[in-house]
């Protein structure tokens, strides 16, 4: 029963694990005034009818601390790409010499920092969610064990070890706000 009990501790170490990962992509994709080839990660581009990813079709590279250049790999991608950047409502505007598509970050103002920093603290309270979930259904496995005939004690001593990992990953995503925080508020 004590292998059974250690996957399942595996399992939500696991997902605990995923909602960190997907959170620090999610904020990857926040911009804080410098540039970064991660806000462009999501988008789609219109490629010969199929939505297609635009690191599938161009380069994404950063000029300098507020610029980024998007190179195509076909010269007939430039309309399609500016006109997905302008869909996706990013706050940006491409500017298309006929070769590469620049876009230049504008500074952010106080409040559009506030806004980001209620949007960064909404991930965060998704992936605390996410780990509290795993650990109370590690939580019901652990109970229903204990009802099947687990020793007790062992099962609490599982219990407390649970609840030491939603700690942890609890206070793991506390510090990655915490620096997404700073970085977004730094002018």
């Amino acid at each position: 029963m004590q292998e059974e009990i250690d996957l399942y501790y595996e399992d939500a170490n696991e997902s605990m694990e995923k909602a960190m990962a997907h959170m620090q992509r999610e904020l990857s994709k926040v911009r804080t005034g410098k540039a970064s080839p991660a806000m462009f990660d999501s988008l789609l581009v219109d490629y010969y009818g199929s939505p297609t990813p635009l690191k599938q079709v161009a380069s994404i590279g950063a000029q300098d601390a507020r610029t980024l250049t998007i190179q195509p790999w076909e010269k007939g991608m430039l309309a399609p790409i500016e006109q997905s950047i302008f869909a996706a409502n990013l706050g940006v505007t491409p500017q298309n010499d006929g070769q590469i598509i620049r876009v230049v970050m504008p500074m952010l103002t106080e409040e559009r920092r506030r806004d980001l920093v209620k949007q960064v603290k909404k991930l965060g309270e998704e992936a605390k969610v996410n780990i509290r979930n795993s650990r109370r259904d590690l939580m019901e496995i652990l109970k229903k064990a204990v009802k099947d005939g687990y020793p007790e004690d062992l099962g609490k001593r599982e219990e407390d070890k649970a609840q030491k990992l939603t700690d942890n990953f609890t206070q793991k995503v506390d510090e990655m706000l915490e620096a997404k925080e700073k970085d977004i508020m730094k002018v």
